[in-house]
């Protein structure tokens, strides 16, 4: 587990890209972290790969968790990365969750993104993933 300092809480993004109108699993996911102990800021729907890098910038995250059910993955995904890291984000740990089929999450993980949820994951299983990988920046140390 990465050890984190008292009182700096992991800082997570929970973004919803693209068209996918359906936000349920999101909700659940940043209730989740937030009863967790995270401190959770949830974009809303209909976000841009640039809205979720800037989001990511201005609210200092540890981590970004992308939730996707439209299918568009392999599109948005590469474009939220190279937004990231035109704003000099991509020292965050990224996550992503929905409908990915199994045979895309090799290039999606190719791309940086650390881990993928896929329905039926246990909650604890996502929040432990995030407990031992999310960075420490020396700025929070």
């Amino acid at each position: 587990m990465t050890d984190r300092p008292a009182g700096h809480p992991i800082r997570i993004l929970v973004a919803k890209p693209g068209l996918d109108g359906h936000d349920r699993g999101a909700k659940v996911m940043a209730r989740a972290f937030r009863d967790a102990g995270f401190e959770v800021i949830y974009t809303g729907l209909f976000q841009t790969p640039e809205m979720i890098a800037s989001a990511a910038l201005q609210e200092d995250v540890d981590v970004i968790g992308l939730s996707i059910l439209s299918g568009a993955h392999m599109t948005l995904f590469p474009a939220i990365m190279d937004a990231l890291k035109a704003v000099g984000r991509d020292d965050a740990l990224v996550i992503a969750g929905g409908t990915i089929p199994a045979t895309d999450q090799p290039a999606i993980k190719a791309l940086g993104v650390a881990e993928v949820f896929g329905p039926g994951t246990r909650l604890q299983d996502a929040i432990e993933f995030v407990r031992a990988h999310a960075p420490v920046r020396e700025d929070t140390a």
